[in-house]
């Protein structure tokens, strides 16, 4: 892993940086406007501190956009969902829904945001646009993005810990507002918007995701996991304990993704690398009320309002031709489906979190926010 001062000093060659700085440690956040307003990297410890967003430098470097995506990294962007069926966003109408006609949205994909406002610990940015799904259906809307730093009080507040002394600790969010600047009302016959977080993450061979969950029966319930995106995984890289936690080897060797439904996600997730003994936690808001989220999946979908509310992604070689785009994992977010009035606007936040220090203060962290001990975390894929 580089350090922070590593990737400022690379992304300041091809793109103007902002860079903010908590009030009361040294955590600091990368944000580039040229790149969507993205958070591309963060630290907890100045310039000398791990960076932990990864960051595609040899696309950086080519400045060229790509066909399909522009995967550029970064462990805070802002998507929109849904990318696939009825109501998809990254098809045209009538195309088939396979690689070589799926395309990110151009808007959060590839572009300047404006950064409209700028504080030492804050940045604002913001974009008006226009997007057409599948259906045909037009939304014309503004995107705003406020990243902003916390302060150890916040810290504790956001994820109710007792911040350990010898812990270092960079927190931040993204406060992310859709707003319907069109003439017409967003609803669910012609399809929603979803506010699509998502974080990639260098990742070590020993990485592990945690995702708690909402216990009980499938009948009630629903599936634990959804795990149709890439195919069945088997138990050497997925483990669900029925009592309450998915385990998923985050270790950038194998291609692979799951999500959980609103009816079992909890609002806090996160991955513990013990190479570098850095706990990585991310919280979202999570409307206790809300209970549509939009479908991802690439087909023509029998609920398209019953898709997950949070991933976490396995990047790994691609079966057609072995080749990789990373290595990283990404943890992901979505807010409910927006049906939104002219004028109207719906917020998610997505707070992101690393902790580095003695194990036995990032086991107690992460017996208060996952429930369950560090050592619960390492033994699972142990080899």
């Amino acid at each position: 892993m580089k350090t922070f001062g590593d990737d400022l000093s690379f992304l300041s060659r091809h793109a103007d940086v902002v860079v903010l700085e908590a009030k009361d440690s040294d955590a600091r956040v990368a944000a580039v406007p040229a790149m969507q307003g993205r958070v591309m990297t963060s630290s907890l410890d100045g310039e000398d501190g791990l960076s932990f967003g990864w960051i595609n430098h040899e696309l950086i470097t080519v400045h060229e956009r790509q066909a399909h995506i522009n995967t550029i990294g970064g462990e805070d962007r802002f998507w929109l969902g849904p990318e696939g069926g009825q109501f998809g966003l990254f098809f045209k109408k009538g195309d088939p829904f396979n690689y070589e006609h799926w395309q990110a949205p151009g808007p959060v994909d590839w572009g300047w945001w404006v950064l409209s406002k700028r504080k030492a610990d804050q940045a604002h940015f913001y974009k008006q646009f226009n997007l057409t799904n599948y259906s045909n259906t037009n939304f014309e809307l503004s995107a705003d993005r406020i990243i902003r730093l916390h302060t150890k009080a916040e810290i504790s507040d956001i994820f109710k810990i007792a911040v350990p002394k010898a812990t270092k600790i960079v927190s931040f969010e993204s406060h992310n507002t859709i707003t319907n600047q069109g003439d017409d009302k967003w609803h669910m016959g012609s399809g929603l918007l979803s506010i699509w977080i998502l974080g990639k993450f260098n990742s070590s061979a020993s990485t592990t995701v945690v995702l708690p969950f909402h216990p009980g029966p499938e009948a009630k319930l629903g599936q634990i996991v959804n795990d149709k995106y890439f195919g069945k995984i088997g138990e050497d890289r997925l483990k669900i304990e029925e009592k309450g936690v998915v385990f998923f080897k985050g270790d950038a060797k194998y291609r692979c993704k799951i999500g959980l439904s609103a009816l079992r996600a909890k609002n806090t997730i996160g991955s513990y690398d013990p190479e570098n003994k850095v706990l990585t936690l991310v919280n979202f808001t999570l409307p206790p009320e809300a209970k549509m989220y939009v479908n991802n999946l690439w087909e023509i979908q029998e609920e398209p309002f019953a898709g997950d509310v949070v991933n976490t992604y396995n990047d790994g070689p691609y079966q057609q031709d072995g080749k990789q785009i990373g290595p990283f994992n990404e943890l992901e977010s979505s807010s409910p489906a927006a049906a939104l009035a002219p004028g109207d606007s719906m917020t998610h936040v997505h707070r992101t979190a690393h902790f580095q220090g003695p194990e036995e203060e990032l086991s107690k962290i992460t017996e208060q926010t996952l429930g369950l001990p560090l050592s619960a975390i390492t033994s699972q894929f142990n080899e």
